[in-house]
């Protein structure tokens, strides 16, 4: 594996499942291969599970670990070439990544979607410049379309809690007081549409996912009927895609809040959600709190997806 995007680098699914279980099994067992070997984590943006998780997977496998907060711990970056810098921008990112690559083995990157500009979003900009001017092996952490640390350690939790071989899964849309990226619902849809899980994305009129995400995933605007048999239920809010109204928020309708009454008629579903949650916007207190919630697990083994990703990009160092 020589950079880390999607699902698509780390198919078949069932050989990347499988080394997972080795590392969560013997977290340990290869720090050899990390000595002297330096990860850089860049984050644009902020973080608590993914920098957390992401260094202590590191760390498990014996590298030295470097964390540059690009907003906070170095001068502000500009992105854009053509640009006259007579702003409060100091140093071209075009600068600035071969020199980050200078100083480590491999380049964690975590940049949102700014929510302004499709195209600029789409063309995933900033993690692109990353692989082509480091020269060294790039990871996403989040970047503007996709999550795929996040869903690939989903898919390790559904794997770890279905109680059929071919569960239904529901990603279902909730309210949230701001504009989020797709980026999360992008990537959760694409790994699921790698499984032969039964996939159910819900959502309000308006919300429609980029179809390329969307693939052949069942779509459904009835917010009760989505619910009906599933097996599992991933919550999470997402701003517009279309490009009308790229990035707004059109709809806060509290009917599609996870609650008790909508998970009744599930099939005894576990929840689940990737953290930060917005408690009783997204879902209720005792939806989170019950012996169901999933979440927990969840964030846990965002260190399994994460170590098994750095092994096999140390392997071809």
């Amino acid at each position: 594996m020589k950079n880390f995007l999607s699902v698509k680098d780390v198919l078949p699914l069932k050989t990347a499942l499988d080394l997972a279980k080795e590392v969560k099994a013997n977290p340990y067992a290869d720090q050899q291969l990390g000595k002297n070997k330096t990860l850089l984590m860049v984050f644009f943006n902020a973080s608590l599970r993914t920098r957390l998780s992401t260094q202590k997977a590191a760390m498990n496998l014996g590298m030295n670990v470097i964390v540059l907060d690009i907003n906070q711990g170095a001068w502000k970056l500009e992105t854009e070439r053509g640009v006259i810098m007579d702003g409060d921008k100091s140093e071209h990112i075009l600068e600035a990544i071969p020199v980050m690559g200078s100083y480590c083995d491999m380049i964690g990157v975590r940049a949102f979607a700014g929510l302004k500009d499709r195209a600029y979003d789409y063309n995933e900009v900033i993690l692109n410049q990353f692989i082509e001017y480091s020269g060294k092996p790039v990871f996403s952490m989040e970047a503007a379309t996709r999550h795929p640390l996040q869903s690939f350690a989903d898919l390790i939790t559904i794997e770890e809690y279905k109680k059929t071989a071919k569960p239904k899964v529901l990603m279902t849309w909730a309210p949230h007081p701001n504009a989020l990226p797709q980026a999360v619902p992008n990537s959760f849809a694409e790994w699921i549409n790698a499984t032969d899980y039964e996939l159910v994305i819900a959502h309000p009129e308006g919300y429609e996912l980029d179809p390329q995400f969307v693939q052949n995933a069942k779509v459904e605007y009835d917010v009760e009927k989505a619910y009906q048999g599933a097996d599992f239920v991933y919550a999470k809010n997402w701003s517009v895609y279309a490009e009308k109204n790229y990035g707004q928020v059109i709809n806060k309708d509290r009917k599609w809040t996870v609650d008790t009454r909508k998970m009744a008629m599930t099939n005894n579903a576990y929840f689940m959600h990737c953290l930060p949650v917005r408690r009783n916007m997204i879902v209720t207190d005792d939806v989170i709190e019950a012996p169901t919630s999933i979440v927990i697990p969840e964030a846990a083994n965002r260190v399994v997806s994460a170590q098994m990703v750095i092994r096999e990009i140390l392997r071809t160092l």
